[in-house]
């Protein structure tokens, strides 16, 4: 029985969490409010991961940390450095390995399919960020202060999952509504099921291969045409009707919330095609994409 840390509670780190518990772990979520899965064996600890001496005594005994933590969208270059930095320093003084969750805005932009080995050179603020933080991590890591991987994942689906497609469109087909969309509606992009990235994120804490590398999680590719054509199919709901979001609508948006703003330098990843290259994950771990289907349902 391995004692678990899972930093954060959105909808993939509650699922790793209820995994590892389901495999007979010990799992401890701490999350800034207490909050988290109800389930046997997962204790819910509340702290802000910023003070590091707390946070490493709430870690005590841990064999692995998994940090599935975000702070703010429109915060992430001010707050996301210095919680990702409490995070590692602690681990490090525990002597836990190390799981990040993380994501594709590291990479670099390419007409081509996007694998680990696709440059980290990224060109908007949340990307920097985003490759900022894994080359500390790695680079603790190459130093031999603890071992690290990152699982980065997809734009998400799933229940829970709060991503531009989660925002934008099931609730407009559910009402059988004119739904606004991110990007262009018919190309090909690649999705990943907030299951299948919990469940990536236990076989890498499982794995004693894992460690030195990123890793991108299972994705699903299709239209958003087809994820939303599907999710009406499901609801018994009309056939949708899309249209992409203009700048005005952005910016009549981003009166309403500041998140909204924030989808502009990611605007690449949806006006043409954003296919991910996930092969290195499911030779390694045999682990592949769930069915769009399962993927959709409850959204």
């Amino acid at each position: 029985m391995a004692e678990r840390i899972v930093i954060g509670a959105g909808a993939t780190g509650a699922a790793a969490a209820r995994r590892f518990a389901a495999n007979g772990d010990r799992v401890r979520v701490i999350t800034r409010s207490g909050s988290g899965p109800e389930a046997a064996g997962i204790e819910r600890i509340a702290l802000d991961a910023t003070r590091t001496d707390e946070l490493a005594a709430a870690m005590a005994g841990a064999a692995t940390v998994v940090n599935a933590s975000m702070t703010a969208y429109d915060t992430w270059p001010e707050t996301m450095p210095p919680l990702y930095d409490s995070i590692l320093a602690a681990t490090e003084r525990v002597g836990a390995d190390y799981v990040m969750l993380g994501n594709l805005y590291a990479y670099q932009e390419t007409s081509g399919a996007v694998s680990e080995r696709t440059p980290l050179e990224p060109h908007t603020r949340k990307g920097k960020v985003r490759a900022e933080l894994w080359r500390q991590a790695l680079a603790a890591h190459e130093a031999g202060r603890l071992r690290v991987t990152e699982i980065r994942a997809g734009q998400y689906l799933g229940r829970g999952a709060v991503s531009a497609f989660s925002l934008l469109v099931p609730a407009h087909v559910a009402a059988g509504e004119l739904a606004l969309v991110l990007g262009n509606p018919d190309a090909a992009h690649s999705f990943t099921f907030t299951e299948d990235a919990a469940a990536a994120l236990v076989a890498a804490a499982g794995s004693g291969t894992a460690w030195g590398r990123a890793w991108n999680a299972p994705v699903l590719t299709v239209t958003l045409r087809q994820a939303a054509d599907r999710l009406a199919e499901l609801k018994g709901a009309p056939r949708p009707r899309l249209e992409a979001l203009t700048e005005r609508d952005l910016t009549l948006l981003g009166f309403s919330a500041p998140i909204w703003n924030e989808f502009r330098e990611m605007a690449y990843m949806g006006d043409r095609p954003f296919v991910v290259d996930d092969g290195d994950f499911r030779e390694a771990f045999g682990l592949k994409a769930s069915s769009l289907d399962e993927a959709l349902a409850g959204m």
